[in-house]
């Protein structure tokens, strides 16, 4: 995500590096290179102009200090400036109707349908809410079985009335269900239409003055860049939504329409999703995206994630077993599925400040994780819980259960000990209090 951006805006910081003040002479520069990079990116050129101009003000205004570089500084105005352009703060939805509705709109294609499902699946786990899914689109046959197919996934009902050619009609019906099935948010899924479809906007407009949503959202394919802005400012001008989801952000995404579109139509990005998993989908945070887009990582949202599925007490015992050197394979096997859960390897580590640009070009392959795991599976559950068994007659039988060679087999349990020597060490400095800074370096 970002990556011809990042790199375009890292070679215009270097215009600044080595010199010792920011003149007029030398800002130019790098606006005039951080210009022609956002434009690239498909950014609006008036909006790259006004945004530029803006940074050069502010950056002419800046004293550097003596502990920080002109191109430091730059990349610390370029961020507060992107996070404004952006929204400045998270903004959530507004949920008070009983039930409170919430009708999703957008283009054919933008990933609607299964927005709708990931949406549900969200305020169920993290809002405690029990929605109810309405299948809205009558013109695709397809969109009401994937709703439904989704729907069984995550154990959330779905209405339909597929015998209905009425958007309006499905939409009330499926809110009065929802107030006799004890439902407290309604989700609205609705056909994908164009803005120059006159019949097709009335309809939507008739849908959403009829059921009064708390929320309309416009649903937006974030790889379509100034597009989709243009697309947005027309819908709103109909439908004056509420705010704006971001789809498909984990592909070639230039970044145009993170970018310009709270500019271009006023309206905040409430939520970001990328994948095909129902838990892909998160709020928008302005100021997480800005570095992110500089190539700075994303540590807070690491960490929630990794909060999300690391529990305190399984930690703990975690802990005791590793200070007792009693970690094993059941334990790796637990870790390995808790990290799985999170997501892809390289979009975590990426978040990592500096580890992005690292891993540009290295090619993480998710299969070592089944390879492993294939490898503990095919071992007893004797042997699990005391790696000490494993002699060689073992391996080879574990290496032919798992479809691996016997190398690979003993490559990964001579990794396996390693790191289970590691984590006692890094256990035993963490319960005396002492930092990596006391290790006894090697004698000379």
């Amino acid at each position: 995500m970002f990556e011809n951006l990042q790199d375009k805006l890292e070679r215009a910081f270097k215009t600044l590096k080595g010199e010792g003040t920011i003149t007029e002479l030398n800002v130019a520069a790098t606006m005039k290179e951080i210009r022609r990079a956002l434009v690239d990116a498909d950014v609006n050129y008036k909006i790259a102009k006004e945004f530029t101009d803006k940074v050069k003000t502010e950056a002419m205004g800046k004293n550097v200090l003596t502990s920080v570089s002109p191109g430091q500084l730059l990349v610390k105005i370029m961020q507060d400036e992107l996070t404004q352009l952006m929204g400045g703060s998270v903004t959530d939805v507004k949920l008070e109707g009983k039930p409170a509705v919430i009708l999703i709109s957008g283009l054919q294609g933008s990933g609607k349908t299964t927005f709708s499902a990931k949406l549900a699946n969200y305020m169920r786990t993290k809002r405690n809410k029990r929605p109810l899914l309405v299948a809205g689109d009558v013109y695709r046959p397809a969109a009401i079985e994937q709703l439904k197919v989704l729907g069984a996934q995550i154990d959330i009902p779905v209405f339909t009335d597929e015998g209905s050619k009425d958007p309006v009609g499905i939409a009330m019906k499926g809110i009065q269900y929802a107030k006799e099935n004890n439902r407290d948010l309604v989700i609205i899924d609705t056909a994908g239409r164009l803005a120059i479809d006159e019949q097709m906007m009335n309809e939507i407009s008739a849908v959403k003055q009829n059921t009064k949503p708390d929320e309309t959202l416009f649903v937006v394919d974030s790889m379509t860049g100034q597009d989709a802005v243009n697309t947005a400012q027309t819908f709103n001008e109909r439908l004056d939504f509420n705010g704006v989801v971001l789809t498909k952000l984990d592909g070639d995404t230039r970044g145009g329409a993170a970018l310009s579109i709270k500019y271009t139509v006023n309206k905040p990005i409430k939520f970001v999703s990328f994948g095909e998993k129902m838990d892909t989908i998160d709020l928008f945070y302005p100021d997480r995206m800005a570095q992110r887009i500089l190539g700075m990582g994303d540590i807070v949202s690491f960490v929630e994630k990794a909060q999300e599925q690391f529990d305190a007490k399984q930690a703990e015992a975690l802990q005791k077993k590793i200070r007792k050197n009693q970690f094993d394979f059941n334990d790796f096997l637990s870790q390995l599925h808790q990290i799985r859960k999170m997501g892809s390897v390289k979009d975590l580590l990426a978040m990592i400040p500096g580890m992005g640009k690292a891993l540009k070009d290295v090619d993480i392959d998710e299969a070592q994780f089944k390879r492993l795991e294939a490898i503990i599976l095919s071992m007893t559950p004797a042997e699990r819980s005391n790696p000490d068994l494993l002699d060689s007659g073992r391996r080879r039988r574990i290496a032919a259960g798992s479809g691996n060679d016997v190398s690979d087999v003993n490559s990964f349990i001579k990794q396996f000990e390693d790191m289970r020597k590691m984590l006692k060490t890094m256990s035993k400095l963490s319960v005396s209090g002492r930092g990596m800074g006391n290790l006894p370096l090697p004698k000379k």
